[in-house]
């Protein structure tokens, strides 16, 4: 299965400190307001995702990293891979990164016809079935942008 949400090898070695800082982290990309549209790094339990929230994946850094987005935002970007990079600057100021000077940065990268039609084949795992116990059949994998 084509993951949802992918990570730049840079973002995930920055996210692997936060991990040993603050123990189980996810993301919530977040859908303006203050924040902007940045992908927000939270200790895992510290943002309550809702019922309707939907699972992009869960990116391969250390014992795994679960990635949302709200249900209606979803439906917006479903035909779009969410790459998670970061940047030199100063991010939103409820997320992990913000202190370091750096910030996560939201890329995205349009889905192929059959990756589209391999995500159709499988089920949106939203808040609610994620409570029951559904996860992805495979992890967001480390990637290089091409620039």
């Amino acid at each position: 299965m084509v993951p949802g949400a992918v990570i730049t090898a840079g973002a995930a070695e920055l996210l692997a400190r936060l991990q040993d800082r603050h123990g189980p982290v996810m993301f919530h990309q977040s859908g303006g307001c203050c924040d902007g549209s940045s992908p927000m790094c939270y200790p895992r339990g510290d943002f309550l995702v809702g019922d309707r929230d939907v699972l992009l994946g869960v990116l391969d850094v250390g014992d795994g990293v679960p990635v949302w987005i709200s249900g209606p935002q979803y439906e917006v970007w479903k035909h779009t891979q969410l790459v998670i990079d970061v940047v030199p600057g100063r991010g939103g100021g409820f997320s992990l990164e913000a202190p370091e000077g750096v910030r996560f940065l939201s890329r995205g990268r349009v889905f192929t016809d059959g990756e589209r039609a391999e995500l159709a084949a499988e089920p949106v795992i939203t808040g609610t079935a994620y409570e029951r116990g559904e996860r992805p059949s495979a992890r967001g994998h480390v990637v290089a942008l091409g620039k």
